[in-house]
């Protein structure tokens, strides 16, 4: 491999771009979401105990908290499993749950999504849950509006722009809410625009909050599922 001195300005750009939209440990580029499926598919052969997040982000969520809390998942055979959307998880409940694999199955949906959770349980074998409590005795539990969201409100504002300036992002969040768009919008659809934004963004601080919190104030979804798992592996 060439290194920087032989390299154009264009390429060196390229290549720091790349660089910037990975986080260690987890797959990057435009076909992560499929290779993170598939590593956690392969890690899940072995494991006891499945919890079923959407996508990336939720992943890294997750097993920063483990890491936080001193739990080894891979020890403990707890795999993490992003199955790349909502629409996705009656498969994946089909291969886990009672009429698959049979391991424990556990995980996170979103508000707008619990009633499409339920209904796939059930198709799969479960309980059929009627209610987000009878969803949490199934072992999932709903994020308001998201995990993001919930990560959002949980950290706040202050503490969040302390992470943009320490990762230099904050510039560029304060031209996005100068923009006349989001001008006049709240901080959490301002912050939420602005990760969407950027793909590293996203990724990166979904790991960056959940280590900016304390454990005690970490969103009880998050929390919830984790245990759920640990008491399953």
């Amino acid at each position: 491999m060439a290194d920087d001195a032989a390299e154009t300005g264009p390429t060196r750009t390229r290549r720091r771009r790349r660089q910037e939209v990975s986080v260690p440990g987890y797959a990057s580029g435009a076909d992560a979401p499929l290779r993170a499926t598939a590593d956690a598919l392969e890690r899940a052969r072995n494991a006891r105990s499945v919890v079923l997040v959407e996508g990336i982000s939720d992943q890294i969520a997750v097993e920063t908290l483990a890491g936080l809390q001193a739990r080894d998942l891979a020890k403990e055979g707890v795999a993490v499993v992003p199955i790349g959307g909502a629409q996705s998880v009656a498969k994946f409940l089909a291969r886990f749950g009672p009429a698959g694999v049979g391991l424990r199955v556990s995980g996170l949906c979103d508000a707008a999504e619990a009633r499409h959770f339920c209904r796939a349980l059930a198709r799969s074998g479960h309980t059929q849950p009627e209610t987000r409590s009878d969803l949490e005795r199934e072992g999932f539990f709903v994020c308001d509006r998201d995990l993001e969201d919930e990560l959002i409100r949980a950290v706040g504002p202050d503490a969040i722009e302390a992470i943009l300036a320490e990762e230099r992002d904050l510039t560029a969040f304060r031209t996005l809410q100068k923009q006349a768009a989001w001008r006049d919008a709240g901080f959490v659809d301002q912050f939420r625009r602005f990760l969407g934004a950027g793909a590293r963004r996203k990724l990166r601080n979904a790991g960056l909050f959940v280590g900016a919190l304390d454990l005690d104030r970490q969103p009880r979804p998050l929390r919830d599922v984790l245990s759920r798992a640990w008491l399953y592996g």
